[in-house]
């Protein structure tokens, strides 16, 4: 069908493109026209695009009509393939840990990896060795960093902004584990540098008290979350913070993070603009420095991941 073949938007490299507070730049929004149908139809509509030729021209146009080819088909990317890191990797190659050490112990492993830290500066993002060094040297308890978190949530929660970072949390139990990890903290019994370090949890990964939703508003009434995810009793054994559940696309299924129960995560850089997902809320808030870590999950390549981890 080459004669039919449409002409594809051309998205230029990131260097090119303005993104100043004065930028003309604006999101491109498909007009989509899917027909509503049911019944019946849909057994007859199923069995045509079925067929070997009626149903791959019937294809054709659909994703023609819904801007599929404009947008993604025959789209062209000047961006450079190369992916460029900030941070260069020096060093051997990596080996799996098979040593079978307990979650802190590999954190103590971890941390013995890591490069010095640098000082803490206030317009700095905290990471999770800044949150570690200033428990050790008194500056700050963990319950005093949480009581400042649930304020800043309670902020970006107020009508001027509706961040939706967050489908669930619980300030009682945020506060009753800062309160175990200021008492460690002070008896000098730290778990690991992870202890009293905030960090989100994305709602497809189980973590108590809270329902598993995976951002739908039935989801866990079919199934309960009776238990931790492992990656979470991990985290909970080394001292980290479980601060709640992360907004998400619903059920992953898309990279927009549009949520139209839970409300639409906003980019902490420009709250009019949305994060992207589907670990929307996961990166939204290491992003805006609620966290210097959350747990997010890649859907196959075609959702954004939200850990982020700070040295």
């Amino acid at each position: 069908m080459g004669f039919l073949k449409t002409k594809g938007e051309i998205y230029k490299a990131v260097e090119d493109v303005d993104v100043g507070p004065n930028s003309n730049q604006f999101y491109l929004t498909a007009n989509v026209k899917a027909p509503r149908m049911a019944g019946f139809l849909v057994k007859v509509f199923a069995w045509l695009l079925e067929t070997p030729i009626f149903g791959s021209i019937m294809l054709y146009f659909l994703k023609r009509n819904n801007l599929i080819h404009k947008l993604v088909t025959f789209a062209e990317l000047q961006e450079s393939p190369l992916y460029v890191p900030l941070h260069y990797y020096e060093g051997g190659k990596e080996e799996e840990n098979q040593s079978g050490a307990s979650p802190r112990e590999q954190v103590r492993q971890a941390l013995g990896c890591m490069v010095a830290p640098t000082p803490l500066y206030s317009f700095s993002r905290w990471t999770i060795l800044d949150y570690s060094n200033a428990y050790n040297s008194k500056l700050v308890t963990p319950t005093k960093v949480m009581e400042r978190f649930l304020s800043a949530v309670e902020h970006s929660s107020t009508p001027s902004m509706q961040m939706s970072f967050f489908i669930n949390f619980d300030a009682h139990d945020i506060l009753r584990q800062a309160a175990q990890s200021t008492h460690r903290y002070q008896q000098g019994e730290a778990l690991s540098v992870l202890d009293g370090v905030p960090i989100g949890i994305k709602d497809e990964i189980d973590c108590m008290p809270y329902p598993t939703t995976g951002g739908t508003k039935w989801m866990h009434k079919v199934r309960q979350c009776k238990d931790d995810a492992e990656c979470v009793k991990c985290l909970r054994s080394c001292g980290a913070i479980l601060v709640g559940k992360t907004n998400m696309h619903e059920l992953g299924a898309g990279t927009s993070g549009i949520n139209p129960h839970h409300g639409t995560t906003r980019n902490p850089y420009n709250i009019g603009r949305i994060a992207g997902g589907s670990s929307s809320g996961s990166a939204a808030v290491v992003a805006a420095g609620l966290c210097p870590a959350a747990l997010g999950v890649d859907g196959g390549g075609g959702a954004v991941n939200g850990f982020s981890l700070g040295q």
